[in-house]
């Protein structure tokens, strides 16, 4: 979908209707969460955990990875607007997982001639990555020392979150509503 089509559909009644949906939401997420997942456009968050709008703030990024600028957010959705709450999210068949950081580096410099100064944050392994992001998280000064981290991995073909801990992990069933069964 292109701009131009965005913008049709908000011209058509698209802004209407999200004005119509933020009308009365308080700013702070009110429940106290802030769901960190991948960009990848099949993962409705809102959808899978039965949210309204309102109620997390979510942070998206390719591989819902956790890098400098998602502790930049999580930081001040915690210190200025009352989260406490952090959940990795990351899924399987992630396209990070198709490649390398080097090999990203390298088409990027023969196609343009130089490097990107940032790194891709590829990984092999989602629920490796999940385990890497919490712990991260974890222990990171920024954020609060209360702060409550879990992380996930979601199957993409069939919605089941499995819940990666630091050694061990557990499957949470999720209906076709995104309601844990």
């Amino acid at each position: 979908m292109s701009n131009e089509e965005l913008l049709r559909r908000y011209e058509a009644g698209g802004g209407r209707l999200a004005a119509s949906n933020a009308n009365g939401v308080a700013v702070a997420p009110a429940l106290r969460t802030v769901v960190l997942t991948c960009m990848d456009s099949r993962i409705d968050v809102f959808a899978l955990f039965g949210l309204a709008l309102g109620e997390v703030h979510v942070l998206r990024n390719a591989g819902g990875v956790v890098t400098d600028d998602a502790v930049r957010s999580l930081s001040i959705s915690q210190r200025k607007l009352g989260t406490r709450d952090v959940l990795v999210m990351q899924h399987s068949g992630c396209g990070l997982a198709t490649f390398t950081d080097e090999e990203f580096s390298e088409e990027l410099a023969v196609e343009v001639g130089m490097r990107p100064p940032w790194r891709t944050h590829a990984f092999a392994d989602p629920a490796v990555n999940v385990r890497r992001g919490v712990a991260r998280l974890r222990h990171d000064p920024f954020l609060l020392p209360e702060t409550v981290v879990r992380g996930f991995v979601l199957d993409i073909e069939s919605f089941t979150l499995t819940e990666i801990g630091p050694h061990e992990s557990h499957v949470h069933a999720v209906d076709e509503v995104g309601k844990s069964a």
